[in-house]
């Protein structure tokens, strides 16, 4: 491995960032545990973990497979595991709501044909301009109105604070 690699090779001071975030890499990690215990060291005393996952384990699907996903996440399950890491959720939800019945569709009928494809190929010009347009317009409401399902979630992760003496 190379400097950078998680959990046990980050070359940085602890309490170093006031912000990591990690995009859509917690999942590609077998030992997520100790990866989130590991980069909340190098956070400052108020530094923040962004965490952002793939949602629902029964969603999983060829395209995990294809990503080299190692699991998917629910929000309690994320916060076992923050909190496993000896962190604290102080924000988390889902997002990619308005794209969620689509994917569960897509799934359930690629299931019924016995597809197995990993679905990682760019969809045409016109369908990917209308998905990016309402994966953009939920930016809106997210953090402002919670999102029960969602085919992503994120959390704002921090330090445990000390009680007052």
């Amino acid at each position: 491995m190379g400097a950078g690699a998680l959990p046990h090779d980050l070359p940085v001071a602890d309490g170093a960032y006031d912000l990591v975030a990690l995009l859509d890499v917690l999942e590609h990690v077998k030992a997520d545990e100790a990866s989130l215990s590991a980069l909340g060291a190098k956070l400052a005393p108020e530094g923040r973990l962004l965490v952002t996952v793939p949602a629902m384990p029964w969603l999983w699907s060829a395209h995990d497979v294809v990503h080299h996903h190692k699991r998917r996440y629910t929000r309690a399950g994320l916060g076992r595991t923050v909190a496993a890491a000896g962190l604290v959720v102080e924000r988390s939800g889902y997002f990619n709501t308005a794209l969620f019945p689509l994917a569960v569709a897509s799934r359930a009928f690629k299931a019924i044909l016995g597809d197995r494809s990993g679905d990682d190929e760019m969809p045409s010009p016109p369908v990917n301009a209308v998905l990016k347009t309402v994966f953009a317009a939920e930016r809106h409401l997210l953090g402002r109105l919670p999102m029960p399902v969602g085919l992503s979630l994120y959390a704002v992760v921090g330090r445990p604070q000390a009680a007052p003496a």
